[in-house]
């Protein structure tokens, strides 16, 4: 299979799909692999890293135009429309359900696309999803700790225990996913008062093992949580809301209740969410106010630690990379239920259906399109 491998063109995106010992992998199964001019430069790759690999450098519309398979970071963007054609395999984080035009664009092309966020493991978990979630959790509370600062509109606050000072409170909602947890571990070894709330008994006590005493564990109903706003100086929400849903956990109202001047960092980052004043925002303008409160939204929060989370997405979507260019997809998707649940669209069919609902279009289901192959 001929795979493109391409630089990616959204804003402050410093993050490369493939670094150049998963592209040895796949020239090593006797596939052709184009790798566009710079495209690891942000991760700290050279053209000439991906040469030795096995790469064949060139533009971004030769790879375009001569991949069977597309294979990046991020949602197609607008000025990538003009290049998807019927059959074009295109394997990234799509995030359709947040994306209307873009979903539009793929049915008319008649594209094949395969979403990261969607593939799931033998245990209803998200493989792929994960590690990029664990960054962004682990970032998010190092937002704080910059946006917190007087110099940067915070207030001054040092999210740290400091003798005579009163202990910060971080709540976490949704604490024990995996970028909640990964929020956790920092703020609370900096020795903050660290509450999480969430709503598996069994799954908070697995973490509870994993964390200091620092760490609270509150079941999260209304009344913990407007108890947790009314103390905490940082709140973040670590829930994926789903896109159909009309309500919120935090009202506009709720914020009232904060402390002037406290944060929200919303990990999760669904505009009119979980947080009814979340939208989302870029690392060139990261921060804004609503109610006195400070939000920071950013939704590609692991392309600041672009080198860690590049090797991290590769070595995750590499096998089933692999899976497709070895089987070719039909097959690839036809043998593997959970490589299957990541298919978007398949040649002009809306095949995910948390996106058919939330835009009130046709659906066939992803069986059912498993069962033409």
């Amino acid at each position: 299979m001929i795979i493109g491998v391409l630089k990616e063109i959204k804003n402050n995106e410093y993050r490369v799909s493939a670094v150049p010992s998963g592209v040895a992998e796949l020239v090593k199964k006797g596939h052709k692999v184009y790798v566009e001019h710079d495209a690891g430069f942000g991760s700290g790759y050279t053209d000439e890293n991906y040469e030795k690999a096995g790469a064949e450098i060139a533009d971004a519309e030769t790879i375009w135009k001569a991949s069977e398979m597309i294979y990046k970071v991020k949602e197609i963007l607008p000025a990538e429309y003009k290049y998807l054609r019927e059959g074009l395999i295109v394997y990234t984080y799509l995030h359709s359900n947040a994306h209307l035009d873009m979903t539009l664009e793929m049915l008319n092309s008649k594209i094949i696309g395969i979403a990261y966020e969607d593939v799931t493991d033998k245990n209803g978990k998200f493989p792929l999803l994960s590690p990029m979630s664990e960054l962004a959790g682990k970032g998010g509370f190092l937002a704080a700790l910059h946006y917190g600062q007087s110099v940067h509109c915070g207030r001054g606050i040092l999210f740290n225990r400091v003798s005579g000072v009163d202990t910060p409170v971080v709540t976490i909602i949704g604490g024990c996913g995996n970028s909640g947890l990964g929020a956790a571990e920092i703020a609370a070894s900096l020795g903050n008062k660290v509450i999480i709330l969430d709503v598996d008994k069994e799954i908070m006590d697995e973490v509870k093992a994993k964390l200091p005493s620092n760490v609270e564990f509150l079941y999260s109903n209304r009344a913990n949580l407007l108890r947790c706003l009314k103390e905490t100086d940082v709140l973040m929400n670590c829930i994926l809301w789903n896109k159909t849903r009309k309500d919120h956990l935090v009202y506009k109202e709720d914020l009232k209740l904060m402390k002037k001047g406290s944060m929200i960092i919303d990990i999760a980052c669904d505009d009119n969410g979980a947080i009814e004043t979340c939208r989302s925002t870029t690392h060139d303008a990261p921060i804004y106010f609503a109610e006195d409160i400070m939000h920071y939204c950013v939704d590609n929060i692991p392309s600041a630690f672009a080198r860690t989370a590049s090797i991290v997405l590769s070595n995750s979507t590499l096998p089933y990379a692999l899976q497709i260019a070895n089987k070719g997809c039909e097959k690839a998707l036809k043998e593997n239920e959970h490589l299957l649940k990541g298919l978007t669209c398949y040649k002009g069919k809306l095949t995910l259906r948390e996106t058919a609902v939330k835009y009130d279009l046709e659906l066939v289901p992803q069986e059912k399109i498993a069962q033409e192959f």
